[in-house]
């Protein structure tokens, strides 16, 4: 609970971040033709994800190698992919902060639409997550 309640403070000043020009500033880069120093840049979406322990997306053969795992601990998951790895990024969120009852938390991350992951799984998958050093950012 408190991962989640840490991971919407993250978001929540994120997105205070990214809208927070004055309309005076706004004005001053239409008047200008430059964009405003405060609009929000990948770099810094990125910045903030790795500060509330979220890795980036895996591609490649870093995205087929935790797909893999996920799939060993419940093959049921990958079946979206992108929600899979949206779920494990997210996870990574809960393990990087110090999250309590982490099985559970990844049960309830990997359950969706038709999919139903139990706690046993959601442990295998954090145990996966752990061992890929996939959570390291």
């Amino acid at each position: 609970m408190n991962t989640r309640i840490t991971a919407a403070a993250a978001l929540a000043a994120l997105a205070l971040a990214v809208t927070g020009c004055s309309p005076d500033e706004d004005t001053d880069s239409k008047a200008s033709g430059t964009p405003s120093a405060s609009a929000s840049t990948p770099t810094a979406t990125r910045d903030a994800a790795q500060a509330a322990g979220i890795p980036p997306k895996p591609t490649g053969a870093k995205r087929a190698e935790l797909l893999r795992a996920l799939a060993a601990a419940n093959p049921d998951v990958v079946k979206y992919e992108d929600k899979a790895i949206d779920a494990a990024r997210n996870q990574c969120s809960a393990i990087n902060g110090g999250g309590q009852r982490l099985d559970y938390v990844a049960a309830q991350r990997f359950t969706y639409k038709d999919v139903t992951t139990t706690e046993a799984q959601g442990k295998q998958i954090n145990e996966a997550l752990k061992g890929l050093g996939f959570c390291k950012v």
